[in-house]
């Protein structure tokens, strides 16, 4: 078989770019939450360079997600993978999002919420440890701790148990029991979960804070914490890669939705 060679004055087509990673916070009143949010999306851009990294809510602050992929698709972007920033499968993550997806006037893809991975443990942990959070020194200070897991809450089941596994992967970390509290939808609260830790002996509690950013559940939760209590996760290493891991699957695995806009334009 000849090969031909290649004529000199071609020029070798540009790579077409990777599908835009649009981050899906939840928004909030707190200005902070928007500031934590800019920074994670940096430490992505620095993980993955050349990767288009955006940014869009689903309510409360600009750039709402629909907005964002607009520009996404008016700028000519190909598609888009849409990584909730978020923990469990509420509401947002099983209606909200796949909706603004159906509606997206370019492909797009949803990725898993960031849920029970060992990365996001290796984020609670840090957070736990800067807040002073130490391991039981023996088997009696063993048995007195415990920590409660702060969430969000929500009325739907599978975010519940989403809660629960992450809370099971923290309690494996740490070799002490870790029980879910929410700070709104479901049961308990932190202060009722500190209450029964204290009726089994468990006295020696710190509240883990399985937040994003400041906000008014974290500050809520972070009131009834009677010890250690630990920042948002925030701009953590660890919540930039879990993110990319999220987008890198969903590249693998999610199916891309073609809105009405994206098929009326192809």
């Amino acid at each position: 078989m000849t090969a031909y060679p290649t004529h000199p004055g071609a020029r070798p087509r540009p790579a077409a770019p990777p599908p835009a990673l649009v981050v899906v916070a939840h928004g909030s009143r707190d200005p902070r939450a928007l500031i934590t949010a800019l920074r994670l999306l940096e430490r992505v851009r620095a993980l993955r360079p050349g990767l288009p990294v955006h940014l869009g809510h689903i309510e409360l602050n600009a750039p709402l997600l629909p907005g964002t992929l607009d520009e996404l698709a008016a700028s000519g972007a190909g598609s888009a993978v849409l990584v909730p920033l978020l923990f469990g499968r509420g509401h947002h993550v099983t209606r909200d999002i796949p909706d603004a997806a159906a509606a997206a006037p370019l492909p797009t893809r949803v990725a898993d919420p960031l849920g029970a991975h060992p990365l996001l443990v290796d984020a609670l942990h840090a957070r736990l440890t800067e807040a002073g959070w130490q391991a039981p020194r023996g088997a009696e200070e063993r048995r007195r701790s415990a920590v409660v897991l702060a969430a969000a809450g929500s009325r739907a089941p599978a975010s519940r148990a989403d809660t629960g596994r992450i809370a099971a992967l923290l309690a494996a970390r740490l070799g002490v029991p870790v029980v879910p509290a929410y700070a709104s939808a479901a049961a308990p609260t932190v202060s009722d979960a500190v209450r029964a830790l204290a009726a089994r002996g468990r006295t020696r509690v710190a509240v883990a804070s399985c937040f994003t950013a400041p906000g008014r559940f974290a500050a809520e939760c972070a009131r009834a914490a009677p010890g250690a209590v630990s920042g948002p996760l925030g701009t953590h290493p660890a919540m930039a890669r879990l993110l990319l891991h999220r987008y890198d699957q969903a590249l693998r695995t999610a199916v891309p939705v073609a809105g009405p806009a994206a098929l009326a334009t192809a």
